[in-house]
């Protein structure tokens, strides 16, 4: 068996440590080279195993995804080399978030007697708020979910006037939301478009063909009653890791920053507000310590012993056939 994903991050370095030493099951790590921070990469490219294969794509995430899919559906190719995912284009890895909205729900319920809750979700490949949005649908008692973007701004723009159009990636310093085209947000759609495949295909067609496509919007800023979105720039997101330390001692990586401040845009109803933590710290010290001041903050011993370890790694073309290639020369 070979795994073969596309990652912004904490997925890679999370799929390694499910196969490692494992012989029979080979893994492949695309991340976009340069666009994740220092640690992260080396959460993957420090694991040397035989069986551990690291591509650093010359492109964005939105890149690595589309050459993921590219292979994915090939189906004689993926079937040859036994091809899974473990990313969030793969169902169980969204199956598996929903149970932590529920936790976290009765968690809060049991502290506050509250009879609804909220979450505020950052967002970058849809899968985390996807979740919560299933999680809705089973009965949670949620009164709505926030989705927060940061300059990748994508899906809050679609949330707010039901046109999704792309543009150009910005790199961030929370890079796992530096998305542009979300692949679970089709699953979403699929449920707005009445369940029919047949529109949706055509409608995901027309976003392929010419990066856009629009949906009636009942209001404008609410094209979903169960989903509001707001933005985090970069100055916004590092003046709540800034203020957040400061008044609190509670030191937010930048990806949950973004989640918060989005919140504090959306706290107009009394139901508790639950912001979902994405991260530690301790993997974006750059951007703590430009939040800060301090470089002292955000450690932690394990990626600390990451720092000097050896790596591997390919640095790989931004295209399908190379990588495709690299897959065919190593799956064995």
């Amino acid at each position: 068996m070979n795994i073969l994903a596309a990652t912004s991050g904490d997925t890679g370095s999370a799929a390694i440590a499910g196969v490692r030493g494992q012989e029979r099951v080979r893994i492949f790590v695309m991340h976009p080279h340069g666009r994740v921070s220092a640690l992260q990469e080396r959460q993957m490219t420090a694991v040397l195993d035989a069986n551990v294969f690291n591509m650093a794509v010359q492109g964005s995430f939105d890149d690595c995804q589309h050459i993921m899919k590219t292979l994915f559906n090939d189906l004689p190719f993926k079937d040859a080399h036994a091809l899974g995912s473990v990313n969030s284009v793969n169902w169980a890895r969204v199956l598996s978030q929903i149970v932590y909205y529920f936790y976290a729900t009765f968690r809060v319920q049991e502290t506050t007697a509250a009879h609804q809750v909220q979450f505020s979700v950052p967002t970058g490949n849809f899968g985390d708020i996807l979740a919560g949005w299933y999680a809705k649908q089973m009965g949670l008692p949620i009164s709505r979910l926030i989705l927060a973007t940061n300059e990748n701004d994508i899906l809050a723009r679609f949330f707010n006037t039901g046109v999704y159009a792309k543009g150009d990636v910005v790199p961030t310093l929370n890079p796992s939301m530096d998305i542009q085209v979300a692949s679970n947000f089709e699953r979403w759609l699929y449920y707005k478009m009445g369940a029919q495949p047949d529109v949706l295909a055509a409608q995901m067609a027309q976003f392929a063909a010419h990066g856009r496509m629009a949906l009636p919007c009942p209001r404008l800023g609410q094209m979903d009653a169960e989903i509001v979105a707001g933005t985090a720039d970069t100055a916004h997101t590092l003046a709540t890791i800034k203020r957040f330390h400061e008044k609190f001692g509670y030191l937010l990586d930048p990806h949950t920053a973004a989640g918060v401040c989005v919140a504090e845009q959306f706290n107009e109803f009394d139901d508790p507000m639950i912001c979902l933590a994405t991260a530690h710290p301790a993997k974006f010290p750059e951007a703590v310590a430009q939040a800060t001041g301090r470089d002292d903050l955000a450690k932690h011993p394990t990626l600390e012993a990451l720092r000097n370890a050896p790596t591997r790694c390919k640095v790989i073309a931004n295209d399908a056939t190379a990588v495709r290639g690299f897959i065919e020369a190593h799956a064995g």
